[in-house]
């Protein structure tokens, strides 16, 4: 009987054990890469074109088999947008195995891969602290298309010693034009509601804005951006250093590994620029569409619903907003599941990258949007874990916002934390 029960006991301890778990990125359909399923006819059409420009793979001089866009350089990050936006569906994130090992040496660069980029690892770029710009990883120079390039790359090393580098990892861009559709006041009305249960937790928040106008910015890690177009343009800048309408200055300005002027529509035909096309594929594109895990139970996952409500994580997270008006066939009025108020909240010295853009402070960062958040394999601004535990326990650092609900989801017994984990990998 004593060894029977000794046996109960240990298995009680493993099943609990294993109770706190991510359960990991689900392994079904992606649930994401397509269209919204409102759209007419000419729009469809329309995103299948701008996804074939997302698509496309670049060179400095748009002569090489498989690389026939035209403009690397001379920095960059990588060479197409669907390069880094590929996890679980082209517009995602970071796949599996980074392909920046790749590029950094395709055709014949002369890259060295810096020692934050692995093979198993997230994309990523590099900020350096004194500045707060991307410093391109790599550059144009020993490539078969870039004769006479000498332009050398960073001392990342240098800069690493003296801990003034910071990372980011692309977001997934899906269902990105509701974001943009949803007005300023109905994000700055969001904010200031549940006022109340916010202050009781310390959730305080505000929204990014545009100097120029004031309206609420929403796009990228610290919502700097205010538009998909304003979006588009600087990462085609940023992470392929192609100019473009929204900028159209090289970043390195060296004349002699300056081979290409501005990127310009086809003045013959009228065909858009790359970079209109890629607004247009996140205005067009579809949210993640939420999925049960295998090996999950629906009463699992609605009980981590009912509880990531209860200890405050929707508060920020927030499940539900509206669109305004939209030219966008259906998506006028339409309620829509980003989970992310899109405000700027403190997340504390733990995920403090030292980092200002706009009126983001060197510790606030936007809510990260959760749909889709079930095929994701890396989180946090700089992808430095692939576990859901460890990303909501980073949440919970001194100066956060989000330290007396962490605290709260810590209480839960271990249950009720698998069933939380259980939910956030259903969306």
């Amino acid at each position: 009987m004593r060894k029977r029960l000794s046996l109960l006991f240990i298995l009680f301890l493993v099943a609990t054990t294993a109770a706190q778990k991510d359960p990991g990125p689900r392994t079904d359909a992606p649930g994401a890469g397509g269209p919204l399923t409102t759209l007419n006819a000419a729009e469809q059409e329309m995103f299948n074109t701008a996804l074939e420009h997302f698509k496309e793979i670049n060179s400095v001089n748009g002569k090489i088999d498989g690389e026939e866009s035209v403009g690397l350089g001379p920095t960059f990050n990588g060479n197409s947008c669907a390069m880094c936006h590929v996890q679980p569906a082209i517009g995602g994130t970071s796949p599996a195995v980074n392909p920046q090992i790749a590029v950094a040496t395709l055709d014949g660069a002369s890259n060295k891969i810096p020692s934050f980029i692995k093979i198993d690892g997230p994309v990523r770029e590099a900020r350096f602290t004194i500045d707060g710009g991307v410093h391109g990883l790599f550059t144009i120079a020993g490539r078969s298309d870039a004769s006479g390039c000498n332009l050398q790359q960073p001392d990342f090393a240098a800069h690493l010693a003296k801990n003034e580098v910071v990372f980011r990892i692309p977001t997934p861009v899906f269902g990105l034009g509701l974001v943009e559709a949803t007005p300023g006041g109905a994000l700055w009305d969001n904010l200031h509601a549940n006022a109340a249960a916010k202050t009781a937790l310390g959730i305080r928040g505000h929204m990014n804005v545009s100097g120029n106008d004031g309206t609420a910015t929403r796009f990228g890690w610290k919502a700097q951006n205010k538009s998909l177009l304003i979006f588009s343009a600087e990462a085609y800048n940023v992470e392929q250093g192609i100019t473009n309408e929204g900028f159209p200055n090289e970043r390195a300005a060296v004349p002699e590994c300056d081979y290409n002027g501005l990127e310009d529509p086809d003045l013959t035909d009228g065909t858009l620029a790359d970079m209109p096309n890629f607004a247009i594929f996140m205005r067009l594109s579809a949210p993640p569409v939420p999925a049960i895990p295998q090996g999950v139970t629906q009463a699992s996952v609605k009980s981590g619903s009912d509880l990531f409500t209860r200890v405050g994580c929707a508060l920020c997270h927030t499940p539900t907003l509206t669109t305004g008006k939209s030219s966008i066939t259906g998506v006028s009025n339409l309620d829509f599941h980003p989970f992310s108020d899109f405000a700027l909240h403190r997340l504390g010295v733990g995920l403090r990258d030292n980092i200002k853009q706009g009126t983001a402070g060197v510790d606030e960062f936007r809510t990260a949007p959760l749909w889709g958040i079930g095929h994701r394999l890396f989180f946090l601004h700089d992808g430095r874990t692939s576990d859901l535990l460890q990303a909501i326990s980073a949440h919970g650092s001194d100066g956060s916002e989000a330290t007396k609900v962490v605290n709260n989801f810590k209480a839960l017994n271990k249950s009720q934390v698998q069933d939380v984990l259980n939910f956030l990998r259903s969306l």
